[in-house]
């Protein structure tokens, strides 16, 4: 594997104190660009995503993808000069990264107003559950209850039955990926002004950022958009449509000029040439008929037939990928989306690649996923302290 660029980020210091997701996969990208990332874990166990999910010789492979390219240091944040320590490395940070119950920090000393007076510079970025403000400040959030809060989990479902989960914790990485722009929004404005501030990132809001036309069509015509399943109401045609070997393909014909050449494909020319159904408005109000004439003509062919005929035809489809697909898939290989990385034992990995691409300075895999407290030693040197002095932190459990 090609190594990696320094990264757009390189020299950008970043303190991660969160844990979990949505903390750790905002720093995660930073680091993925070159940000030097330390991550603060409790001694002992660490972070709790060490032992989620399924175990290689007792940590998790997802710590392999979400602390790629971090340092780890172990402190225990409830002990004074653990508090100590944090405060002398924000001291020389860019970014500060948490995602605890809001005033989690204040309690350790360690709030935004205590560091930026040391540090006038520092960008804190804060995500919760449902923000550092309003009347719901304090109850604990996580990422199921977020989704169904911001309107995503009411809509994923077929209608009239229950409403299920996304199957990844589609919350915590949405709101990630908002505390990462928010980030990189103050630090541009730091180059203007010299001055950090605090990014407040809520998961519930983060959901809601994407939930597109929701309220604005609640708003105008009190619509209350309901579960329609695979398809996507309002835009039509697009659906998943069974095929004659059980599976399913996808197909979105919501194009007016796609529309046609679907419909060419599928041997119903006279739908696409109805003046009726030249425009989107006109095939939502027949989006049965429609989607009736497209399940027809998928239920004589195999997926692998109905998606040669319309990638010949220039129509957007697709099947629906297992893992399985994903790691057999050329595509997904030719761009780098897939990356084997070797381990601390010499075992091979596949781990997903990094997006996004950038042509002259990509991101990459520079470094494993630390052990707990594996740069402990090294990190607190760094900051001033002393080898005794960490042996006697060391002793009295502060530091691991």
């Amino acid at each position: 594997m090609q190594a990696p660029s320094a990264g757009p980020l390189a020299g950008l210091k970043v303190l991660e104190l969160g844990q979990l997701i949505a903390g750790p996969f905002a720093a995660k990208t930073l680091a993925d660009f070159g940000a030097e990332v330390v991550k603060v874990e409790p001694p002992g166990a660490g972070d709790p995503l060490r032992q989620w999910r399924l175990l290689k010789d007792g940590t998790s492979v997802w710590w392999q993808v979400q602390s790629r390219n971090k340092r780890s240091v172990a402190l225990d944040l409830k002990e004074p000069a653990a508090q100590d320590i944090v405060r002398r490395l924000a001291a020389e940070a860019d970014v500060l990264i948490e995602n605890f119950r809001p005033g989690a920090l204040e309690g350790w000393g360690l709030g935004p107003d205590t560091l930026l007076e040391r540090n006038p510079r520092l960008v804190v970025l804060r995500v919760s559950g449902y923000g550092q403000t309003g009347p719901y400040r304090d109850r604990p959030g996580f990422g199921v209850v977020a989704e169904a809060m911001g309107g995503l989990r009411h809509l994923t479902a077929e209608p009239g039955r229950v409403p299920v989960r996304v199957g990844v914790s589609i919350g915590d990485t949405l709101a990630a990926l908002h505390g990462v722009i928010g980030i990189l929004l103050a630090l541009q404005e730091r180059q203007a002004s010299g001055r950090g501030q605090v990014v407040d990132v809520a998961l519930y809001e983060s959901v809601f950022n994407c939930m597109e036309s929701l309220l604005p069509e609640y708003s105008a015509f009190g619509v209350v958009r309901q579960p329609a399943g695979s398809a996507m109401p309002g835009i039509a045609p697009t659906n998943a449509y069974r095929c004659s070997d059980g599976g399913y393909a996808l197909v979105a014909g919501n194009g007016d000029s796609i529309f046609r050449r679907l419909m060419n494909v599928i041997g119903r020319a006279d739908l696409g040439a109805d003046p009726g159904l030249a425009s989107n408005t006109g095939r939502v109000a027949r989006v049965e008929e429609i989607d009736g004439a497209i399940g027809e003509w998928a239920a004589r062919h195999t997926v692998d037939e109905v998606l040669a005929a319309l990638d010949a035809a220039k129509v957007p489809a697709g099947r629906i990928y297992t893992v399985a697909d994903i790691a057999a898939d050329p595509h997904y290989r030719a761009r780098g989306m897939i990356q084997e990385v070797a381990l601390d034992d010499g075992s091979r990995l596949d781990v997903p690649g990094v997006v996004p691409k950038l042509s002259r300075t990509p991101g990459g895999h520079r470094r494993n996923a630390p052990a707990l407290g594996q740069d402990t030693d090294a990190v607190l040197r760094e900051v001033g302290l002393t080898p005794e002095q960490i042996t006697a932190l060391r002793e009295r459990g502060v530091v691991g």
